[in-house]
């Protein structure tokens, strides 16, 4: 292989895990997942910009914030991208890469003509279970060598199946010696839930290392940039869909050409849009205008990182801004309260739901010291002592919201006509994503 040759870029990625992996300390075993990390580069500290799942992807693959792209909701109940042109795939395929697509997708409603506006040459399979994406990315590395090329293998796992529980194939392990996340109360159904989400996490890392192997056995490993990540929290309360470190933290590793090399660990402050300009960098393309995301290679750690929810099941409009020490969170409804749709049912949920969940008091403003208080169980943002700190970070916030024309600044956010939208109060719709 010629070493002027542009890298391959395989994007692998999966459903609703935050960072409830083995490489984050999770007592969760992904096998794969941690050589990877051993092999590449860990991401201690980075984010998605919107915990809900067609808005975190947006955001990943254009480079750009979902009030910016357009993506406030779900792909499936009505949202789209304002310009799909903006997609990777688009930028890619105009310095000569070959675009493919393997598994879930979720930025377009694979139902209509969307799916086509994506951009990728070939789409392999939309199937998302632990073996079909695997076996179309083996079939493409087989003859994948012509020309440089961005492969997106995606997975549903571990997001909830239509029991409400976790697919996969593997028995749980034994729930009595399962610790779920400590935000979780320590209960038989607690342990039983995250039982099941471990054997879904560890049954994808399973398929994922078999799309690592495929890549390796056509000798395509060392000039391919691999991006494993996932798009948010997992699908438990106060994880998913929200706007909290267990909502937005996510496990980003990278190996390949660009330095993603060696078992490095980065503590830096990283935003999952900053994965396009930097994948442009790698692959030596000019970085448009509109994207809004800066290269990891390049200049000082960020500051801050930003992030929104606008529309999951229900409207539930929230910003934040993030910086090492602190986290601030701004509510936007009249009359903030539970959103109960924008929980996935689960166990763990009529198990809070049955406690009183939806009657604990939400605040319209949030500030947590996380340092002193890394689990955000203790809103500072009433407290005279840190009004200054509270006013900053509201500053912060407010400036990202006028440089990027959020346009929750000048009244409720305008839905399409055709977006599919649940009350607030109702516990939890249908089809979720």
């Amino acid at each position: 292989m010629e070493s002027h040759r542009p890298p391959n870029i395989l994007y692998l990625h999966v459903h609703d895990a935050g960072r409830q992996v083995q490489p984050y300390g999770a007592p969760v075993p992904t096998p794969h997942l941690q050589q990877l990390a051993e092999q590449g580069v860990l991401y201690r500290q980075a984010f998605c910009a919107n915990p809900t799942c067609s808005a975190s992807r947006s955001a990943l693959l254009t480079g750009t914030y979902p009030h910016c792209n357009g993506m406030l909701g779900l792909a499936h109940r009505g949202f789209r991208l304002n310009d799909y042109r903006w997609h990777l795939c688009h930028l890619l395929k105009s310095a000569g890469y070959h675009t493919a697509l393997a598994g879930v997708q979720h930025l377009a409603h694979a139902a209509t003509t969307e799916i086509t506006e994506l951009g990728y040459d070939e789409i392999l399979t939309t199937a998302s279970d632990f073996d079909q994406p695997v076996q179309a990315a083996a079939d493409f590395f087989r003859s994948a060598k012509s020309r440089p090329f961005f492969l997106s293998v995606g997975f549903s796992a571990p997001h909830r199946d239509a029991r409400e529980s976790f697919s996969s194939n593997r028995p749980p392990p034994n729930p009595h010696y399962v610790r779920p996340p400590a935000i979780l109360p320590d209960t038989p159904e607690t342990r039983a839930d995250f039982a099941a989400y471990s054997a879904s996490m560890t049954s994808v890392d399973e398929s994922m290392g078999r799309v690592l192997a495929a890549l390796a056995e056509q000798g395509l490993a060392e000039n391919t940039l691999v991006i494993a990540t996932t798009d948010h929290g997992v699908a438990f309360p106060e994880m998913k869909c929200n706007l909290t470190d267990h909502g937005i933290g996510v496990y980003l590793i990278m190996r390949g050409p660009g330095g993603f090399t060696g078992g490095q660990v980065n503590d830096d402050l990283v935003s999952q849009i900053d994965i396009v300009p930097t994948v442009l960098e790698v692959a030596g393309i000019a970085c448009p205008p509109h994207v809004q995301g800066r290269s990891m290679r390049q200049g000082p750690p960020r500051e801050s990182i930003f992030a929104e929810v606008n529309v999951h099941a229900a409207i539930e409009p929230m910003r934040a801004v993030r910086t090492k020490r602190w986290k601030y969170i701004r509510r936007y409804a009249a009359t903030p309260q539970r959103v109960l749709p924008n929980c996935d049912n689960s166990p763990s949920k009529t198990l809070w739901h049955e406690a009183g969940w939806a009657q604990q008091p939400v605040a319209a403003e949030e500030l947590y010291d996380l340092m002193l208080d890394p689990m955000e169980r203790r809103n500072l943002a009433t407290d005279p002592a840190h009004e200054d700190t509270r006013a900053d970070m509201a500053a912060r916030l407010r400036t990202w919201q006028i440089e990027t024309n959020d346009p929750i600044l000048h009244g409720p956010l305008q839905l399409p006509p055709e977006a599919v939208v649940a009350p607030p109060h109702k516990y939890s719709p249908h089809d979720l994503s």
